[in-house]
């Protein structure tokens, strides 16, 4: 629903506003699903302290709290999906050669 307001609000910017075509939107995926390695095309390294700082946020968002609500078997509370995604995340990435980090956020450009 949030994704398509935004879309829906570009899309009637870009007729009257210049600098609506210089906006990009970065998709993102949650808990339970990341972009394959080769499809992501902005990859955001998390320290140590930004991934707690991360889990701390989670922990204030209401829909996120405890047993999320996304069916599946997966028993594992939010936070720790995220926390793991984003960690295997910075593993394909560190054994591909490049940099070692905690963790790591994935995002691919939504193309209008």
């Amino acid at each position: 629903v949030c994704f398509n307001i935004i879309l829906a609000a570009l899309q009637r910017l870009k007729e009257t506003e210049d600098w609506v075509k210089d906006c990009w939107m970065w998709l993102y995926r949650g808990a339970w699903h990341e972009f394959a390695t080769h499809e992501i095309e902005m990859a955001v390294p998390l320290s140590p302290a930004e991934v707690i700082r991360k889990r701390n946020a989670i922990f204030k968002h209401q829909s996120q709290k405890d047993r999320p609500v996304f069916p599946g078997d997966d028993a594992r509370e939010f936070w720790v999906r995220a926390e793991d995604r984003n960690r295997e995340t910075a593993v394909c990435y560190d054994k591909l050669g490049m940099a070692e980090y905690a963790a790591m956020e994935a995002f691919v450009r939504f193309k209008f």
